[in-house]
């Protein structure tokens, strides 16, 4: 056994109190492919937060791993800014009512103010708090959709938004500058409570919450009629109060929530990989939906950031893309804006760079600019908030990236389960009060602009070999790929990991984003290629946009593609 591992095990069996870590260990003995695995290493702190497999050792997501990283937050946290204060909520997985309070005991015990749901909540409802009560940041204990054996730690700025990267390195810093039991202080939860250190989040800021989603609702025509037939499921997830109260004051009542997945459950025993972008996670939802032969299917994942849509199409139910749904959003909002006249003076829509780019067409109809922003929500949330210091937000319009995420508004910097859900319905009943299904007008849509396959594919690899292929593969496509991709003629390649646009009239741009090691290729035809390593898995990522005048034409041409991308680069 290699001598690291052996002394954090053996430090660990001294010195943790934890029953529950303590019988695992036990029942771990001597086995030691699993106390390899489990101390082999810290468990990474990435650009957002912490994610990992719940369990005992450095390695694993426990009480120690959260108390670590919350003393390494608490001091950046006295270090960058005067009296801070943070703002805690969690979901329904495994501990992390649990991990939540841990946070909060680190946190006041290091001189910080700390403000916490009483009950599990969604994401959305703490990036709206953190605004509403002013604080310096915000933790959420969830691991979005992930299956049940993990959870994780998300950290949020004074913005709402998840810290941005020099946040994060700074962070990081101070987390690995501590040792994981001398160097934490607590205080029991309980004390915090009754010093008044520690405060329960008042309901009223639900209520608040609930009130700013609804204000972005574009009904002026009380004639619409809003009696559609909705399943919703939340996954066993936080979504169900949020969702559903929503949806009813916004004269939605005609709801049927999934029984078996209604209440939370971290086991997600009905759906073991709880992802609204997963058709079989909305089994039971599309058997509700059948059986009350409803308009639509509503899945938010377990921390209700996310949403998945199925509508029913000649008694079939049509599960929707994420890009999909953000372009049908996209065009209704500026439709709507338009005719209840709305629409703000230079209007602007934000999607990230691996998002369909038919969505940028689309806004160009109705002379909506389009920011292109990197892989993950806090970069549009950053873009909000810029427009806000210069006193312009209600210039944003909507927000959206392929993974299932939608922001209607500003009032707060992240994806949003429960205001896409509004979105989303009264799209639904607007286009019913005109006879038409979401189904037809998507594919208008694909008539109008051509049709338009968005495909992801991953490929892992695992272990430090792996981290070099991946390097390899990144290094081929950014020094030999230069005219030509795979017999495709490259239009751009814009190098987010250099900053800069290279366009094949021999034209440079500059790209103001932070770098990021992210390569996308324009190629002729509206055809476009982006390659990026994830940033929380050992996964290589490639999104594919391919152009066609027929759906059966662009799979064939992203199949033939693929292969040719496989066998020259990924599987050699």
């Amino acid at each position: 056994m290699d001598t690291l591992v052996k002394k954090r095990w053996e430090q660990w069996i001294e010195r943790i109190d934890d029953k529950d870590l303590i019988r695992e260990l036990q029942s771990i003995g001597m086995d030691w492919n699993q106390i390899e695995d489990c101390f082999y290493k810290e468990l990474e702190f990435g650009t957002g937060g912490l994610r990992g497999v719940i369990g005992v050792g450095t390695n694993r997501i426990n009480v120690y791993t959260v108390a670590k990283v919350s003393q390494g937050y608490a001091n950046y946290l006295l270090k960058n800014f005067f009296n801070p204060s943070v703002a805690i909520a969690f979901d329904s997985r495994i501990k992390s009512d649990e991990f939540a309070k841990v946070v909060a005991e680190v946190l006041v015990a290091n001189g910080i103010r700390v403000y916490i749901y009483h009950e599990l909540m969604p994401t959305p409802c703490l990036s709206y708090a953190i605004r509403y009560l002013k604080c310096s940041g915000g933790v959420v204990i969830t691991a979005s959709h992930n299956s049940s054996k993990y959870n994780g730690y998300k950290i949020y700025g004074p913005d709402g938004c998840q810290i941005t990267i020099n946040a994060a390195k700074a962070i990081i810093t101070e987390i690995e500058a501590i040792d994981i039991f001398d160097d934490i202080k607590k205080l029991p939860f309980q004390e915090g409570v009754k010093s008044g250190e520690i405060s329960y989040i008042d309901e009223t800021i639900v209520d608040s919450f609930i009130k700013a989603v609804s204000s972005q609702s574009l009904y002026c025509n009380k004639d619409i009629n809003k009696s559609l037939s909705i399943v919703y499921t939340p996954l066993n997830g936080t979504g169900l109060k949020c969702v559903t109260r929503c949806l009813m004051e916004n004269g939605f009542t005609n709801v049927s929530v999934v029984p078996e997945q209604k209440y939370p459950d971290g086991r997600f025993l009905t759906c073991p990989y709880p992802n609204p972008e997963v058709k079989e996670a909305l089994e039971l939802g599309l058997r509700d939906a059948k059986k009350l032969k409803s308009d639509l299917l509503l899945a938010t994942d377990p921390d209700c950031d996310r949403i998945g849509v199925a509508v029913r199409f000649k008694n079939r139910y049509i599960l929707l893309s994420g890009n999909e749904v953000g372009m049908l959003l996209l065009d209704y909002i500026c439709k709507r804006r338009i005719e209840i006249n709305k629409m703000p003076q230079f209007p602007i829509a934000i999607k990230s760079i691996v998002s369909i780019d038919m969505a940028t067409r689309i806004a160009e109809d109705y002379g909506v600019c389009v920011i292109d922003v990197l892989t993950g929500f806090k970069f549009i949330g950053e873009q909000i908030g810029l427009l806000e210091e210069k006193g312009e937000e209600e210039r944003f319009i909507f927000g959206f990236e392929e993974s299932y995420g939608y922001l209607t508004g500003s009032y707060i910097r992240d994806k949003d389960g429960v205001g896409g859900a509004l979105a989303i319905c009264e799209m639904i009943a607007y286009y019913k009060s005109q006879g038409k299904n979401l189904l037809e007008v998507l594919d208008g849509l694909y008539k109008r602009y051509g049709y338009c396959l968005n495909t992801l594919h991953s490929y892992e690899f695992d272990g430090v070999y792996g981290l070099e292929k991946m390097e390899d593969i990144m290094n081929y496509f950014r020094n030999n790929c230069l005219e030509y991709l795979f017999g495709h003629k490259i239009l751009a390649v814009s190098d987010y990991k250099k900053s800069m646009i290279n366009y094949s009239s021999g034209c440079v741009e500059a790209i103001n984003l932070p770098s990021s090691d992210v390569l996308k290729f324009s190629l002729e035809g509206n055809w476009s290629v982006v390659i990026r390593p994830s940033g929380t898995e050992p996964k290589l990522k490639m999104y594919y946009s391919i152009s066609a005048s027929n759906r059966k034409l662009a799979v064939e041409l992203e199949r033939a593609f693929v292969k040719k991308v496989e066998e020259r680069i990924i599987l050699n």
